[in-house]
């Protein structure tokens, strides 16, 4: 029985593939729960201006689950005979809960493909094109492994009480990031003469140098240290600036800058837990709130996932879904 989502008037608890939810709660208030005590988020201060959906590491076109490289260790999963890819299934079932969400903006941050091939975007734009101009995409690592521009660039947006900087992290045929000193200078710029509260937005995780068990390398797996620091900077000097948020890791975690900002990572689609961020903008600040994908299907397919890697020695149900308190928080005004 774990327990999913903690919200300021519902919890949400899954055990297998079953789904437990209980509403009509007091935010800011303790409950105990099948055995678990948890505490209701209290929500930010002020009205609620806006709903922001995210995900990421959605990987159209990827049939085996668990791969890592050429090694023969997994353990590697694929469909039955008889079932669709699992990309697909995991993607329309993320598709339909956001929908009905309803949010004003829905954000894709990379890895929209296992190879980047055409009919592999085309396949993403399938899915998700009928959020229409609400859609906001950048690529990932593994968007560009053939030197492939698609969904190439930055974009700003700007929404009701927060804008959105969507910043393109990848490197052409690499597996980490980068930002250039040119895309610093633009996310500068545009922080210092905004009007509201930012969300920072990309593919890649953040190094910061205060996680001992990650030395400093440019062959980092996110975006590289000195492109990390810059990025470090410009929140530390733009307090317009409230979080950066990321995929890639396929794990929730949150992590500081020096300035205090959150750095935070989102799991995946794709596989376990098979979840999906959404923020609830408020005057005072925002609510970030991680859902795991409950229809039938998406929960099958994401069940048989718990164990990937454990041929590598990882436990990657524990460190996918991470603490509770890096999933559900509120993200305060600086």
């Amino acid at each position: 029985m774990e327990l999913t989502t903690v919200a300021d008037t519902y919890v949400v608890f899954h055990d297998g593939t079953d789904v437990h939810r209980h509403d009509d709660l007091r935010p800011g208030t303790e409950y105990e729960f099948h055995g678990v005590r948890c505490t209701t988020l209290s929500p930010p201060p002020g009205e609620l201006l806006c709903r922001i959906a995210t995900v990421n590491d959605v990987h159209f076109g990827e049939v085996e689950c668990g791969r890592i490289d050429h090694h023969t260790e997994g353990p590697i999963l694929r469909p039955v005979p008889g079932e669709p890819p699992y990309p697909e299934t995991m993607n329309r079932a993320v598709v339909a809960e956001i929908a009905a969400l309803e949010p004003t903006a829905v954000i894709v941050k990379g890895d929209l493909t296992n190879d980047g091939l055409p009919e592999e975007f085309a396949a993403f734009q399938q899915c998700y094109g009928g959020f229409g101009d609400r859609l906001h995409t950048v690529r990932g690592n593994h968007d560009g492994y053939r030197g492939q521009t698609d969904y190439r660039g930055d974009h700003w947006v700007d929404l009701p009480g927060v804008s959105v900087a969507l910043l393109d992290t990848a490197v052409a045929r690499r597996p980490n990031g980068n930002l250039s000193t040119e895309q610093i200078e633009w996310l500068d710029t545009h922080l210092a003469s905004a009007d509201r509260p930012v969300l920072v937005m990309g593919h890649h995780q953040q190094w910061i140098p205060s996680s001992p068990a990650t030395p400093r390398s440019p062959d980092y797996f996110g975006i590289v240290p000195d492109a990390s620091d810059a990025l470090s900077d410009v929140f530390a000097r733009r307090p317009r600036a409230l979080a950066y948020t990321s995929g890639h890791t396929h794990r929730h975690r949150v992590r500081h800058m020096s300035c205090g900002a959150p750095t935070i990572e989102i799991g995946c689609v794709k596989d376990f837990p098979g979840t999906w961020a959404e923020y609830r903008v408020h005057e005072g600040g925002v609510q970030q709130l991680v859902h795991r994908i409950s229809a039938p299907a998406a929960l099958a397919w994401s069940e048989r996932c718990r164990y990937l890697y454990s041929d590598f020695g990882l436990d990657y149900a524990g460190y996918a879904l991470g603490r509770l308190e890096d999933r559900c928080c509120n993200i305060p005004l600086r």
